[in-house]
């Protein structure tokens, strides 16, 4: 197991560079001048040359991009051009929205999506197999903007049980805090567990006419007691890399939910960066979002070797 972790953390850490080059380039290395693009067309000289210099760009390639690699491992992530506070404190204050909420709606996701892929699973063919497949195959298809305003119309201005939007902070206390994380959470829940519910049927089904499983229900174990000591563990390895991904999308692309709900997230954040120039910003929060989906992968492989202990074995 050790030597399985081993190789999955050294090959993930290569992933992590490659990525750190390539966004270097895409932001540093374009065509055109980084300080230029962010100050305007019409920018003074005197002005962008100074912009320049506060943003470390007058030295070599190599030099900037080891001056930005260590400021990120520091913590520095260097200082917002249209903000004038440190990105770390910018990332740090979104994170307390974006990331209780992407772990709301996963959880929300994967409580609904698992045991109805089992119904639907046990029941193939049947009335309830085909209303789950329709239910979600219309929550795939439905823009969850889309049901996030619909939420908004029916629990906030009909029914008065939420608000419209906003976030109190977590001073306001957990349940307020929480409350206003509610209906964004369920408008980004419906589409991934619609997709995972479906994961989870088509995989349980692969399963279930296994020789094992039937070697089980021959030693006199029930259907439910075959499914739940058997099936399920081994089907649940294409549900935790579906889980990863939600995840990793949770967290970072939920910008047209925070931006419906005027949330001061992540994802709203990068978007103004991006509407407003700031690509000091786009560039630290970008390589952040990279660096949590290797680590969620990184998680999620860990959670392949413990279900099937066959992945540990060498090749």
């Amino acid at each position: 197991m050790l030597r399985y972790l081993i190789t999955r953390a050294l090959s993930l850490g290569a992933s992590l560079v490659v990525a750190s080059l390539v966004i270097f380039a895409m932001i540093e290395v374009i065509p055109g001048d980084p300080a230029s693009f962010m100050l305007g067309l019409n920018a003074a000289p005197d002005t962008v040359a100074a912009l320049r210099d506060e943003l470390g760009l007058n030295g070599s390639l190599s030099a900037r991009y080891l001056s930005w690699i260590g400021g990120l491992i520091t913590g520095d992530f260097g200082i917002s051009y249209t903000y004038r506070v440190p990105v770390a404190e910018l990332v740090l204050e979104r994170l307390q929205v974006s990331l209780p909420l992407a772990i709301f709606a996963l959880i929300l996701s994967t409580v609904i999506a698992i045991p109805v892929g089992l119904i639907a699973a046990s029941r193939r063919g049947g009335a309830a197999d085909v209303t789950i497949m329709g239910a979600t195959q219309l929550g795939i298809a439905v823009p969850n903007f889309w049901f996030a305003m619909l939420l908004v119309l029916l629990f906030a201005v009909q029914l008065r049980w939420f608000s419209a939007g906003g976030f109190p902070g977590w001073e306001a206390g957990f349940g307020p805090a929480m409350k206003a994380l509610t209906l964004p959470a369920v408008a980004l829940a419906l589409p991934q567990a619609s997709i995972l519910a479906r994961v989870m049927r088509s995989s349980l089904l692969d399963v279930l006419h296994q020789d094992y499983m039937r070697t089980a229900r021959a030693k006199g174990l029930t259907y439910a007691q075959a499914t739940r000591r058997h099936a399920l563990r081994n089907a649940l390895i294409p549900v935790l890399t579906i889980i990863g991904l939600q995840f990793s999308f949770l967290l970072a692309g939920a910008i047209i939910i925070e931006n419906v709900f005027f949330l001061p997230g992540l994802g709203r954040l990068i978007f103004q960066a991006i509407t407003q120039r700031d690509l000091v910003v786009v560039e630290s929060v970008v390589m952040l979002l990279v660096f949590a989906v290797i680590v969620v992968t990184f998680l999620v492989d860990v959670a392949y070797a413990v279900v099937d202990p066959r992945l540990r074995r060498r090749p």
